[in-house]
């Protein structure tokens, strides 16, 4: 299991990755790491720290099963558009390192 406070506390602030149409917020004070489901792990428990995004509190409802028609037909590319931004940001902001 992959957990890191670095890298879950790096969303504090940030803008959200999820972007959900017609839910986001777009406030960066109610950002937060969101945990994706993976191999890892699935719904019920997280997932590593490195599957997931930074959501504003709104984007995260709708990831831990609030529901939404345009998430639930593109949630796939929502939830890989968001782990890639994420990891840039991430990267840029000097937390992991390739």
């Amino acid at each position: 299991m992959i957990r890191s406070k670095k890298i879950t506390n790096a969303a504090r602030d940030q803008d959200c990755t999820l972007n959900i149409l017609g839910v986001c917020n777009f406030d960066p004070a109610t950002v937060v790491f969101c945990h994706f489901p993976d191999e890892s792990h699935g719904y019920s428990r997280k997932s590593d720290d490195i599957s997931g995004g930074f959501g504003c509190a709104k984007c995260h409802a709708v990831v831990d099963g609030l529901k939404c028609e345009e998430f639930q037909v593109r949630k796939d590319w929502y939830l890989r558009r968001s782990q890639t931004r994420t990891l840039r940001k991430l990267f840029e902001m000097g937390v992991i390192k390739a």
